[in-house]
């Protein structure tokens, strides 16, 4: 029985314990926790005479612990920001005689409008089905867009603002955690000896995944061999073509480098062409051996690779595809470019 079953069985067994015996007593012990100043900025707890690192207490959960630091600084900053915008709309004699709301609608947000034109291209972009779109749907998209146009309207306006007296912020944005990601022999393009790294952990049948690669083409495109991007397979379970597409990457990876990326953008080009005959008219289409890789593909000479790469995935805290680490960095998602490049930007910069 692995070690993490028989935890899962003893703490069911307690707990079905703690439940009987609260119904007939009443149970007034609790575990004592004393909350004191660390002997050492890298102790987390200490248990008798064990004193257990930060590190080791909250391995594992570590980008979730970074997610909720996020929530909670971007709630001080959206905060932070109201403040400003309230303190200099104070600050502008235009303001005597308005309310907030009336000098945003008159010297911020006066020229937000939303046309059909717009609402045309937000349906387009989100695939929303022609069926869906009644009048309540469209005016549930023209109030978001509403709201997200004077978002960026106040933005602009407090660019204009702070751009000769910046405002001074007292309080940290949260670290990402960095995590020991080795390229190993995995496929990369971009410089061999690049400053940055990118490692992305994908799945050929993911949705999100085929975003992401258009994501990565862009930042090739923008820094070109300043960074160097590695690829590795990590297919959904749920997904029943994923692990055999995985495969026939590698399979044309085994026979020219080069073409593994030619692979890579077929697939993701077109996710509806990944079983057998689908991934073998791809692999045909790079004037690969249709030969040696069928034996490959066939075979599973890569069955094992695809796993190992998942299993080392987990073990750096992979949950879901896609994800990206930007020289051990993690980034959990097909986040926008700017998001990626103020990471590229940073590490550069060193």
């Amino acid at each position: 029985m692995k070690k993490g079953n028989f935890l899962t069985t003893v703490s069911i067994a307690v707990l079905a314990g703690v439940l009987f015996y609260s119904c007939t007593n009443s149970v007034e012990s609790k575990p004592t926790f004393l909350f004191k100043p660390a002997p050492d900025s890298s102790a987390g707890v200490k248990i008798g005479d064990k004193v257990i690192s930060k590190n080791d207490l909250f391995k594992g959960i570590e980008s979730e612990l970074y997610e909720a630091e996020m929530k909670v600084f971007e709630l001080k900053m959206n905060k932070m920001k109201a403040t400003v915008l309230e303190v200099l709309m104070e600050q502008d004699p235009k303001k005597k005689g308005l309310t907030n709301d009336q000098y945003l609608d008159k010297f911020i947000t006066a020229d937000v409008k939303i046309s059909q034109k717009k609402i045309d291209a937000f349906v387009k972009e989100k695939n929303i089905p022609k069926e869906h779109l009644n009048d309540q749907m469209k005016q549930r998209i023209k109030q978001f867009l509403l709201i997200e146009e004077k978002k960026t309207a106040i933005d602009k306006w407090l660019a204009a603002k702070t751009k000769k007296t910046p405002v001074e912020i007292y309080f940290n944005e949260p670290m990402r955690p960095v995590f020991n990601v080795p390229a190993g022999d995995s496929p990369f393009m971009g410089g061999a000896d690049a400053k940055v790294e990118i490692i992305e952990f994908s799945d050929f049948q993911c949705p999100f995944c085929s975003k992401g690669a258009g994501i990565i083409n862009d930042l090739k495109k923008k820094y070109g061999n300043k960074i160097k991007v590695v690829f590795k397979n990590f297919p959904l379970p749920f997904h029943n073509h994923a692990k055999k597409a995985a495969e026939a990457a590698l399979c044309v990876h085994e026979q020219d480098k080069a073409k593994f990326w030619q692979m890579h953008d077929a697939m993701f080009a077109d996710q509806t062409k990944l079983d057998r005959q689908g991934l073998v008219n791809s692999a045909k289409s790079l004037k690969i051996d249709e030969a040696k890789f069928t034996q490959c593909l066939d075979s599973g000479k890569y069955t094992a690779k695809v796993e190992a790469t998942m299993e080392e995935g987990k073990n750096v805290g992979v949950k879901s595809t896609p994800t990206f680490f930007v020289n051990g960095k993690m980034i959990n998602g097909a986040h926008p470019v700017e998001t990626f490049s103020e990471l590229i930007d940073q590490e550069l910069a060193k």
